[in-house]
């Protein structure tokens, strides 16, 4: 067989039928199922391990490699332990290194600011010169938390300035960024992900994530494929190749961002039959982006900009703050909400917005770097040797991220005893069978709403880090990482899901 022999095939459907099988039996049924799981589930932890030595020798990952700790968080005790010292590229488990720290450096009730000043004066409804945004890393200025209403943020600035009697500018709308660094993607990224949602720039101004929505419907009026973007900005060219699928054919929808410009070709099959798609791209430049259109939004809303958008790297005047007026600040949600999205929704732009944020509060600019110096230091009192921890971003999306599943659980121990602190971070997580990046694993079984846990992947990586409760109602902390496996990453989920059931199933033996 391509991925399995006899054995471990006979063992993956019983295993299947335990965990997704049982809640579609009738009532008693389902009891029984359960009570027989429980009694298996009266073992020794030297029983334990050796199960769990049995699904991790799968031969399917004979070429691959796992690390794996799971420790009670009562006792200290180790109930399994694989690989526990060895670095391991952790994908998306790297953020939880980074919602930590952005917890317990800047706080759960931390604010991200944006600042608009003008060098200039205002008098009757004009301001007579420039207005200046201030940017300081908010990664929230979109529709996520505006039920997808994309000016949402923009309308509140807006209604900043008609309070203050202002609806005429004589002057540019400039955009300092100026607090972060200029390096938008992260060390060791890969070079063909920049169209991708995924790996848009860090910005210390953005906008939408730093992406456009790119909106495709076939016009029967027409008989052509529409393509539209929101939102619409005359710097940003879309070209439009997609074709009208031949019978047979299904939609199938590409993107491509030519480097180094906001040049998005769209192309691909539509059928006439589909519904509206909606797909991304990121831009290039995200300070200019956001500036062009805060101006296009500023002019809708009958405020006229006499002046230019501009990104202050083209300006050419020194900004001196300590000259100028501040005329409003504009606030993000708090932390302890901006944290569910990176973790539940593994978003990456956010986790690294917020790595170059501890950054700049912390040691004084934005950067990956400073963000990571921080991170290290805190490392110390967590009880992780920084030197053995390789960080080179905030979201794992670098193949370059190393960490064992050791310091993983380390850390995880560590939020737990942080009374304050931990309700925050735990309610982040993915929750098994109903929310976020678990929403469709381990649903109908005794994993369901019991565990949670921050999911990780990118290219032959798969990994799974957090809390679970046995069945003695014993809370434990757990990691698992699987590396360099060339099968399909739904056969890694599967390993994992199982001892995610396994350890919510496990009652000592008294």
């Amino acid at each position: 067989m391509k991925y399995r022999n006899y054995h471990n095939i006979i063992k993956i459907v019983l295993f299947a039928f335990a965990i997704f099988s049982y809640p579609a039996l009738p009532q008693d049924s389902t009891k029984s199922v359960e009570d027989s799981l429980h009694n298996i589930s009266q073992t020794s932890v030297s029983e334990f391990q050796q199960q769990l030595d049995d699904i991790f020798n799968d031969q399917s990952f004979r070429n691959a490699n796992w690390g794996v700790v799971i420790q009670s968080l009562e006792t200290g005790e180790y109930l399994y332990k694989r690989n526990e010292d060895k670095f391991f590229i952790p994908a998306s488990n790297l953020k939880l290194f980074t919602t930590a720290s952005g917890l317990l450096l800047l706080g759960p009730n931390y604010k991200f600011s944006t600042k608009f000043w003008t060098n200039g004066y205002h008098s009757g409804s004009t301001l007579y010169g420039d207005l200046i945004i201030q940017g300081r890393g908010d990664p929230t200025i979109s529709g996520r938390f505006y039920n997808n209403d994309i000016n949402f943020v923009f309308d509140s600035w807006i209604d900043s300035l008609l309070e203050l009697g202002i609806d005429k500018i004589k002057g540019n709308i400039i955009g300092d960024d100026n607090l972060f660094d200029d390096l938008g993607l992260g060390e060791g990224w890969s070079w063909d992900s920049e169209t991708d949602w995924y790996a848009a720039q860090s910005s210390a101004i953005s906008f939408n994530d730093n992406c456009i929505d790119i909106i495709i419907y076939y016009d029967k009026k027409a008989d052509s494929i529409i393509v539209k973007t929101k939102p619409e900005l005359k710097n940003i060219i879309i070209l439009n190749n997609l074709k009208t699928a031949n019978p047979g054919e299904q939609t199938s929808v590409n993107v491509y961002r030519e480097r180094g410009t906001n040049v998005v070709t769209v192309f691909g099959t539509v059928k006439r039959s589909v519904d509206t798609l909606i797909t991304y791209s990121t831009v290039r430049n995200p300070t200019q982006f956001t500036l062009l259109a805060f101006k296009n939004r500023l002019e809708s809303k009958g405020i006229r900009v006499n002046g230019y958008a501009i990104d202050v790297d083209d300006y050419d005047r020194n900004l001196d703050y300590d000259k100028m007026t501040l005329l409003f600040t504009g606030y993000s949600n708090e932390l302890s909400e901006i944290i569910k999205v990176i973790n539940k929704n593994s978003q990456n732009f956010f986790a690294e917005q917020l790595l170059k944020t501890i950054g700049l509060e912390i040691n004084g600019f934005g950067s990956a770097e400073k963000g990571i110096s921080a991170i290290k230091e805190l490392a110390t009192e967590i009880g992780i040797n920084p030197d053995n921890l390789v960080m080179v971003d905030g979201s794992g999306l670098s193949h370059l991220d190393m960490v064992t599943p050791r310091q993983i659980v380390e850390l995880l121990k560590y939020m737990y005893s942080n009374k304050e602190i931990f309700p925050y971070f735990y309610n982040s997580f993915p929750i098994a069978g109903v929310d976020g990046s678990l929403g469709k694993r381990m649903k109908g079984t005794s994993a369901e709403n019991i565990v949670r846990a921050k999911t990780g992947y990118i290219s032959h990586v798969r990994s799974l880090s957090g809390y679970a409760v046995t069945g003695d109602n014993e809370p434990v902390a757990f990691s698992m990482i699987a590396n360099n496996f060339n099968v399909p990453v739904k056969l890694a989920e599967n390993l994992q899901d199982l001892v995610c059931l396994r350890i919510t199933n496990f009652r000592r033996k008294q």
